[in-house]
C-alpha cells in the first residue's frame, strides 16, 4: 500500500475517538485509517448499526488493523466516556447551549496540553445523518466546529475525524505541562461526574423540583451544562457529594 512503511515504528496513542451509532461499516474503516494516519489508535463504538466485527470496516481500513483489532463496543455514550477526564464533541449546527466552542486547531492545542497533564481525553462524533443529539452533546466539555463555507459545511464522518485528527497530529507534542495549582487535584473523570449527576437528579426528583415532566429533560441538560463548564476536580466533586449527603433527608435521619 502506498504510504505504508512497516520498517518504521508507528506512532500510537492519542485521544480516544468515539463514534456514536455509526451507520456504515465502510465509514468505521475510513475513520480507523484516518486515525492511524495521525497516530491515534483508541476507537470506541456506541451501538454500530451494522454490528461488530464488520468485514467492510476492515476492508475500508486499508491496513489500519491495529485500530480495527482494538475497537471496543459500548451500549451508551455515557459508558464510552466514563474513563475520560475531558470530552470534545463535534457538531455543525448551533444547539443553543452555553458551551466553549473551538476550531479543530485550537482544540488540538488544548488536547495536547491536557495530555501533558496526564488527563485522558476523547473526541466524540455523531451519526452520519444527524450527528449527536442534545443529550449526547451535553456530555461534552467543549464543542468543536470546523470553519468552512457557511453555505455548504457538511462533512462526512471520516472527513470530520480526519480534520480533527490531522490538527492534533500537527500540533505535535511540544506543549509544556501546565503547572498545577498547589493542592489542586486532577479533573474528575466522566464516570465520577455522571455518578454525581445521578445523585443530584435523584434528590431533585424526590424533592419535587421537576414539577413538569415535559420540561425535565431540558432542565437536566441545563443543570449538567452548569457543572460541565466548571471542569470540576476530584476534590471539588467530593465536596459536592458531601453537600448532597447533608441535604438528603434520608441521610439526616440515618437512613440508607
Amino acid at each position: 500500500m502506498a504510504g505504508t512503511d512497516k520498517s518504521r515504528e508507528s506512532i500510537t496513542g492519542g485521544p480516544t475517538v468515539i463514534l456514536v451509532e455509526p451507520q456504515l461499516g465502510e465509514n468505521i474503516g475510513f475513520v480507523a485509517r484516518a486515525m492511524l494516519n495521525c497516530g491515534m489508535t483508541d476507537l470506541r463504538l456506541v451501538r454500530p448499526r451494522d454490528g461488530w466485527p464488520n468485514a467492510r470496516a476492515r476492508a475500508a481500513a486499508s491496513g489500519a488493523d491495529r485500530v480495527i483489532d482494538a475497537v471496543r463496543l459500548f451500549a451508551s455514550p455515557e459508558e464510552a466516556i466514563a474513563g475520560l477526564g475531558r470530552v470534545f464533541a463535534t457538531t455543525a449546527r448551533p444547539r443553543y447551549m452555553i458551551k466553549p466552542v473551538q476550531t479543530p486547531r485550537r482544540a488540538a492545542a488544548e488536547l495536547r496540553a491536557e495530555a501533558a497533564r496526564g488527563v485522558a481525553c476523547g473526541l466524540m462524533f455523531g451519526r452520519e445523518r444527524a450527528g449527536l443529539d442534545n443529550d449526547e452533546l451535553v456530555l461534552a466539555d467543549t464543542v468543536i466546529q470546523v470553519p468552512l463555507n457557511p453555505a455548504f459545511s457538511s462533512l462526512s464522518l471520516p472527513q470530520a475525524v480526519l480534520l480533527v485528527a490531522y490538527e492534533w497530529y500537527q500540533a505535535g507534542d511540544e506543549t509544556p505541562p501546565e503547572e498545577l495549582v498547589l493542592g489542586r487535584t486532577l479533573p474528575a473523570s466522566k464516570a465520577e461526574l455522571l455518578y454525581f449527576f445521578e445523585r443530584l437528579e435523584g434528590l431533585l426528583d424526590a424533592s419535587g423540583f421537576f414539577q413538569v415532566d415535559d420540561k425535565r429533560p431540558g432542565m437536566v441538560r441545563n443543570i449538567r451544562n452548569i457543572f460541565q463548564r466548571k471542569h470540576l476536580t476530584e476534590q471539588e466533586l467530593r465536596t459536592l457529594h458531601g453537600i448532597l449527603t447533608a441535604l438528603d433527608p434520608e441521610k439526616r435521619r440515618g437512613g440508607r
